[in-house]
């Protein structure tokens, strides 16, 4: 891409997640992830239905009659996107790549960040962290991130989510909302994540593509991995061969499941070309109940 190029996509989808930020996600996205904790603001008048436990009697003795205590959530939080940037995510044969969608769904997340006054960083990885931007406030920050996520160039092609999990566990001082953008095409990596999980509040994306899903019945088709460079020849023409097919997508999906439900996490699994609003406002409202 230009600079051009780049600037005017920035600015797209500045523009698509500000929108999305106001007129649809800044409640979902408070009530969902919730502050450390409370601290005391200042006291007033009781009033009936105040909760008794709360009456500053200091006060209320000087003044001469109930004053109550009241708190507030102590908001600020820091989010963090993890995003894989290996080869496979290149792949997409629907309106977008793997790596546009989690692209969007990124910048969606990270202004909604913003937009409530949080901190928000991201680690690009492939088979090892190939760059780390710490967590800050603000548009400008935001809109380098983006920058970052439309032209970033990864030097390694594979995937290594493990490395990436471990990175954020010896970088993070305190608990974070981490978003995990990935087709979760790797293994070994559950342990990780558990512990991941127990210091940090974290919410897998899984991206993938329809074909990674179904094969057309096109006849001899040679496929390459992306990630390793191994070709194989299949006739896609052949029922069994798209049923094997379709049986390892599945098992992908159902292994990251399993994996992050495992680590009590909670996981989004969500296709090229789908409306990927609905999910995250869904996903917003549920956490918040």
């Amino acid at each position: 891409m230009t600079t051009e190029q780049i600037l005017k996509k920035v600015r797209e989808l500045e523009i698509i997640s500000k929108r999305l930020t106001n007129h649809l996600f800044t409640g979902e996205y408070h009530t969902a992830f919730k502050g450390k904790g409370m601290s005391f603001k200042e006291v007033r008048e009781y009033q009936p239905g105040d909760d008794t436990r709360f009456i500053d009697w200091n006060v209320s003795a000087r003044m001469g009659h109930a004053f109550s205590k009241l708190f507030e959530e102590e908001r600020e939080l820091t989010v963090y996107l993890l995003m894989d940037v290996s080869a496979s995510s290149l792949f997409g044969t629907f309106r977008q790549t793997k790596k546009d969608l989690s692209t969007e769904i990124s910048a969606v997340l990270a202004f909604s960040a913003i937009a409530n006054n949080d901190k928000v960083g991201i680690i690009f990885f492939s088979d090892h962290v190939e760059k780390f931007i710490p967590a800050k406030k603000g548009r400008d920050h935001v809109l380098y991130m983006v920058r970052e996520m439309i032209n970033f160039k990864p030097r390694s092609s594979q995937t290594d989510l493990v490395k990436a999990l471990r990175f954020l566990n010896n970088t993070t001082r305190h608990k974070s909302i981490v978003f995990v953008l990935s087709d979760f095409a790797d293994a070994g990596f559950q342990d990780a994540l558990r512990v991941a999980s127990k210091r940090n509040d974290v919410v897998g994306i899984q991206v993938y593509d329809q074909r990674d899903e179904n094969l057309p019945a096109v006849g001899m088709m040679q496929l390459i991995d992306s990630e390793t460079g191994k070709t194989v020849l299949l006739d896609t023409n052949d029922a069994f061969t798209r049923y094997r097919y379709n049986l390892q997508f599945k098992k992908v999906l159902e292994d990251a499941k399993q994996s992050f439900k495992s680590a009590g996490a909670d996981l989004l699994q969500i296709s090229t070309g789908q409306d990927y609003v609905k999910f995250l406002q869904q996903f917003f409202i549920r956490r918040g109940k």
